[in-house]
């Protein structure tokens, strides 16, 4: 683990879903019962998970193109989680980050928090040379407005964020083609690996989505 300006840092590891949320959820709990006075940011878990589905609380289950037979065979689970947005994939090759964070010690509000992870992926992608940006309606970042790279979907409750976001890194993306990725039709998923044709560590990605977020959140690294 790594301490940065009162956040702990949770290095890159593989993980299965439910595992993940159990331990978020954790942490939410006790971000939440910390005291006012605690000068203490929250926590910043970067991992990836085996091939998973999820559902927003307001998700439609018709956004699901296959059947939950085929997901059985296919060994690939599919959960009802309580982040808001609606369907999507986590699978081998995508970087996921979730923030379990206080927003009153960040002094910010949910809307520019999201603006903000945005922009940590948005500068991440410039890295690599890709340009990318936002697209009105819809939260997350895209490619020429129409193929999406990366996925978020936040819970906030006391001021204190869990779930978080997925950016497509090495992603095998024709999971993607069971589902109307967060409920909007007639977008195409992208990733990294396909808009430079190479692949890059997850490890590599991490790092750099890391030095963004301190950047972009305003901390400072001890």
């Amino acid at each position: 683990m790594q301490s940065i300006d009162n956040l702990t840092v949770h290095p890159f590891q593989t993980i299965p879903y439910k595992e993940a949320w159990r331990w978020q959820a954790s942490l939410f709990e006790e971000m939440q019962s910390q005291s006012k006075e605690n000068e203490y940011i929250g926590h910043l878990i970067f991992c990836e998970h085996p091939p998973v589905f999820t559902l927003g609380k307001n998700g439609q289950k018709e956004n699901l193109l296959v059947s939950e037979e085929r997901l059985e065979k296919e060994q690939i689970e599919i959960f009802q989680t309580d982040r808001g947005g609606d369907i999507t994939y986590h699978g081998y090759g995508q970087l996921v980050v979730y923030p379990i964070l206080d927003l009153n010690k960040l002094k910010i509000g949910i809307r520019e928090y999201v603006d903000r992870l945005e922009e940590v992926i948005i500068q991440t992608l410039q890295s690599t040379g890709i340009h990318s940006g936002r697209i009105k309606g819809a939260s997350g970042v895209w490619i020429e407005e129409n193929r999406k790279i990366c996925a978020i979907g936040i819970r906030a409750s006391k001021a204190i964020t869990m779930h978080g976001l997925a950016l497509n890194v090495n992603t095998h993306l024709a999971h993607f083609e069971y589902i109307t990725a967060c409920g909007l039709e007639g977008k195409e998923t992208t990733s990294i690996e396909k808009e430079i044709s190479k692949k890059i560590a997850l490890s590599e990605i991490s790092q750099e989505v890391l030095k963004n977020f301190i950047s972009v959140f305003e901390l400072s690294e001890r």
